[in-house]
């Protein structure tokens, strides 16, 4: 089992992350160390100078994850500000603001940033789908019980088999397992 260093305060994003290595050999394993956040329009630009921060302090080859949803009636928000905005309006806050809004499309975009002392690299996955008119379910974490991914009927909250064999972070976290076990 090849192991990576996985900076992130999420447990969550730990535990799913690890689910996928599984089958390709790569362990992932929790570190916490705070580093800041470029604001960027993209999720790939802040991963990659996550990535690049860390690797720089730590010197060890390591992995951070950023993600971010985008709804299209909102112009794109909350984009890369999602963790901001969910901890300051929360879900009842997105659905208010989706409220009389008759296009209910989104997507997420998940960015893996890969540092060592060869190179920095990125992994995206994105996923699209809709935002629901309520909450509905308590699987998952952030956004999870108001996204429903095209192709299905529940929220990610509902039902998190489909979470684990669709989403955005599923997708990058894949590719970087793919690239890392050739890799290392």
């Amino acid at each position: 089992m090849k192991q990576i260093i996985f900076i992130t305060s999420n447990k969550h994003k730990v535990r799913e992350a690890n689910k996928i290595g599984k089958s390709f050999g790569v362990e992932f394993k929790q570190k916490f160390f705070s580093y800041p956040e470029i604001r960027a329009d993209s999720v790939n630009d802040v991963a990659k100078e996550g990535a690049k921060y860390c690797y720089e302090k730590l010197r060890k080859a390591l992995i951070v994850e950023d993600s971010g949803l985008f709804i299209n009636a909102l112009n794109k928000f909350p984009g890369t500000y999602s963790k901001f905005v969910l901890g300051k309006i929360g879900l009842d806050g997105i659905l208010r603001l989706m409220q009389n809004k008759k296009d209910r499309t989104a997507f997420f975009v998940s960015s893996v940033g890969f540092a060592d002392k060869n190179q920095i690299k990125t992994f995206n996955g994105v996923v699209k789908g809709k935002i629901a008119k309520k909450i509905r379910g308590s699987c998952g974490f952030g956004y999870d019980p108001v996204f429903i991914p095209n192709g299905f009927r529940k929220t990610y909250g509902e039902d998190d088999k489909i979470k684990n064999k669709t989403s955005h972070r599923f997708k990058s976290i894949t590719k970087f397992c793919k690239w890392y076990h050739k890799y290392s």
